[in-house]
């Protein structure tokens, strides 16, 4: 890991800060007035700040202590009793929420169904009585490859209710994805469908998981949702059909809800690297619970009259967080849409947000700039009035595309959240709230009881505008415990790399006023003639042009300047290559951020590789263009 070089090029901020200020309708129905006030007092007294937020929601036995550190290990609220079902569901039952609608889903062709508190409660339990009776017990192990459906939520909720670890896997994964993380879970039991929908398209899930249980011996059970309805091979003494459990006796509405110690495993969520098998992140049930909770409702201002959107997948931690656990804690009404944005046209999120009154909105930068391609007349031709907060989530959002959301979707009057955070974290961990004025293009500033800084190799931290790591310098309730199995490579990955602290892989920089500007990955960072350009603010410059829709940068070997720039970039509907346009390109870039920003090469694509959560995969792209290993795959979007 080598040392950012403090002469970098100029912040992606502009020279004259542009201010997006609170209103005073948003700062009255802010649940937080003063950040600055609550933020002194989280890292003055963390444990009473994430003592007072734990007392807001219900445990079977209070904690002894709050936190206790064992380097680089951390347990939070030890010797206290929980289970976070209790908190998503049983203990709404107990108020008028009862019969409040916890989640209302659409599929792609159409369909809709809705789910009130007490009869999601009923499902899970269902659900949860058949695990029960097929021997999962808790501490096992099981794994969940369905579409974005219903029952998904439902399972991880059972699952989480008789104490059994959930392992989530989007379903979208190739075999070999599924089968590896099978294997590593131990999972007795799969959890699919017969397929799913996405784009008008088939996904056939049962014969990708087929094909990855022969590879992975372990498990005993197959429970296959019937979504297609199209006719998919059972295997005998294996195979069962969801709806068929559902309907016998063993589904008893009335379920035990297992009381779990609060370190005790939730779920394992694998990620991939560029090298290595994919990393199995331990998440928990206590600290987990806490820091979901606090943070939607905080960050979000969540109300009892708010429809909240993640239109995330719950295969990946957004959706773990922020569709199924966060929004159940809050006791809010969530809304899940099973397809693609652009199906069967541009429109398609704009008419559900007008016609399920959305309130809040959050979505990652790639889909807004995938929208933005098909210009304001979409999103123009209906009512958006019900929102009133929009969010940003999974990578830094260029400028032009945080103003295109803020102008085109929120109608100029609803404050965007841009969040930063990680699968490892658990929550959002760097972000605005509410009454914090924005800055298009920075996540602002730490939540509160976060505390984060941008150091060099040596862990000091670095002048303003300077590139450096971005670190976490003390513990939060939902970190992750460990890797699953791998305690060794936990430390080594994360806590090793600069002394003392959390290394998020991420580059940075803070401006004059504490901002902090999220760069990317260590790896997207390019050294051009000792000038370190971060590919972030080189790809904001190209989609500040009318012709661009997205594009991608990675450095190339270059035997003068170290590194040179080549850009990758997808054009907007009506524009087409040319050479008279690379040197137009060129230029704007130059324009925006100096000579030395300028890239080298610029290839045009009809598409950019992503993962199938919406991330550019520029290793990805840099490894084909210098012939080397493309590493693992397996999160590619196909």
């Amino acid at each position: 890991m080598s040392s950012p070089n403090a002469e970098s090029v100029p912040a992606t901020a502009p020279a004259a800060p542009e201010w997006f200020r609170p209103s005073a309708e948003v700062l009255q129905h802010a649940w937080v007035k003063d950040y600055d006030k609550v933020y002194k007092r989280s890292l003055e007294d963390p444990e009473g700040f994430w003592s007072d937020i734990a007392k807001e929601l219900e445990w079977y036995k209070p904690w002894d202590k709050v936190h206790e550190w064992n380097y680089p290990f951390a347990k939070w609220f030890v010797g206290a009793k929980a289970n976070i079902v209790h908190n998503a569901l049983d203990r709404h039952l107990k108020t008028w929420r009862r019969n409040k609608l916890a989640l209302i889903w659409e599929g792609e062709s159409g369909e809709s169904r809705t789910f009130s508190y007490y009869e999601l409660s009923r499902e899970v339990n269902r659900f949860a009585s058949v695990l029960r009776s097929m021997g999962v017990k808790k501490g096992d192990r099981v794994t969940i490859y369905l579409p974005r459906i219903p029952e998904l939520p439902i399972a991880m909720l059972a699952c989480a209710k008789i104490g059994a670890p959930h392992s989530v896997v989007y379903g979208g994964f190739s075999v070999e994805a599924l089968r590896d993380r099978i294997l590593d879970a131990e999972s007795k039991v799969l959890i699919t469908a017969d397929g799913g929908y996405m784009n008008g398209k088939v996904i056939k899930l049962k014969e990708i998981a087929d094909e990855a249980v022969q590879k992975a011996p372990c498990v005993e059970i197959e429970i296959v949702v019937r979504r297609t309805g199209q006719p998919v091979p059972m295997e005998a003494g294996r195979d069962l059909w969801y709806h068929d459990l559902m309907s016998l006796p063993i589904a008893s509405p009335r379920c035990e809800t297992e009381q779990t110690d609060a370190e005790d495993p939730l779920f394992m969520l694998y990620t991939s690297g560029t090298t290595g098998k994919p990393k199995g992140i331990l998440h928990t049930h206590g600290g987990y619970m806490v820091g979901t909770y606090i943070t939607l409702k905080w960050i979000f201002d969540l109300k009892d009259t708010d429809t909240w959107w993640c239109a995330a997948d719950p295969g990946w931690i957004t959706g773990h967080s922020y569709i199924v656990y966060g929004p159940l804690l809050n006791g809010a009404t969530s809304f899940i849409y099973e397809g693609a944005p652009t199906f069967p046209y541009p429109n398609r999120w704009w008419s559900m947000i007008e016609r399920y009154g959305i309130s809040v909105l959050y979505t990652a930068p790639t889909a807004i700039r995938g929208l933005m391609r098909f210009g304001e007349a979409w999103p123009g031709k209906h009512d958006l009035s019900s929102l009133r907060l929009l969010g940003s989530v999974g990578e830094p959002i260029n400028p032009e595309a945080w103003r295109w959301y803020h102008r085109v979707i929120g109608r100029g009057r609803c404050p965007i959240m841009d969040t930063w955070w990680q699968t490892e974290t658990g929550m959002i961990m760097i972000t605005p709230l509410p009454c914090v004025a924005l800055k298009p293009g920075s996540a602002t500033r730490p939540f509160p009881g976060v505390e984060a800084d941008v150091v060099d190799e040596k862990g000091n931290p670095v002048p303003a505008n300077t590139d450096g790591f971005l670190v976490l310098k003390r513990p939060w309730p939902a970190m992750m415990r460990t890797i699953y199995k791998d305690p060794e490579r936990y430390t080594q990955l994360y806590w090793n790399k600069v002394p003392g602290v959390y290394t998020t892989g991420d580059s940075a920089r803070r401006d004059a006023d504490g901002y902090i500007w999220v760069i990317g990955r260590m790896d997207d960072v390019i050294k051009v003639s000792g000038y370190r350009l971060g590919t972030a603010e080189v790809e904001s410059a190209l989609i500040t042009h009318p012709a661009v829709a997205e594009s991608a940068v990675i450095g190339k070997p270059h035997e003068v300047k170290g590194h040179a720039i080549k850009a990758f970039v997808v054009l907007r509907p009506g524009h087409a290559a040319s050479d008279a346009l690379v040197e137009e390109l060129r230029a704007h870039v130059a324009h925006h951020l100096g000579p030395i920003a300028k890239p080298e090469e610029i290839a045009f694509l009809p598409a950019l590789p992503k993962t199938r959560s919406g991330k550019i995969m520029r290793r990805l792209l840099k490894a084909r263009e210098l012939g080397q290993a493309e590493g693992d795959t397996s999160t590619l979007e196909e």
